[in-house]
């Protein structure tokens, strides 16, 4: 997904007010063409894609059932999770974090293959 430019930007490319621009983004949400993220900006959104919600340590935790991981399996790297969900490893690696405080995932420690500590259920990722 694109990130589209600050307010600022627009106002000084196009030569329009600050309301012209907030009242294009509206319409941009009303048609949902596009959204709000954290510091102002806004994104645009592809047509027919579903946009997930979920917190992303939630949306890992779903990558263990889709993809029928077992216990004891390895599980994907944290560059290769930021790859997949398009967040910096950082995010990821904190996501990860809270996996494995819930008992979901086990780290070997730094540098050693990651694994599946259990295979949460349907119902805890509600």
């Amino acid at each position: 997904m694109s990130v589209l430019p600050p307010v600022s930007q627009l106002m000084e490319r196009y030569a329009v007010s600050r309301g012209v621009v907030l009242r294009a983004f509206q319409v941009l949400r009303r048609n949902g063409d596009a959204e709000p993220v954290p510091g102002g900006r806004w994104r645009v959104l592809r047509r027919g894609a579903a946009v997930d919600r979920r917190p992303l340590e939630e949306q890992i935790a779903a990558v263990i059932t889709d993809e029928r991981l077992k216990v004891g399996a390895p599980f994907f790297s944290a560059s290769a999770l930021a790859s997949r969900f398009g967040v910096s490893r950082p995010t990821v690696t904190k996501a990860l974090d809270k996996l494995e405080a819930a008992g979901v995932l086990e780290s070997g420690g730094q540098g050693k293959v990651r694994t599946v500590r259990a295979v949460p259920n349907r119902e805890e990722r509600s």
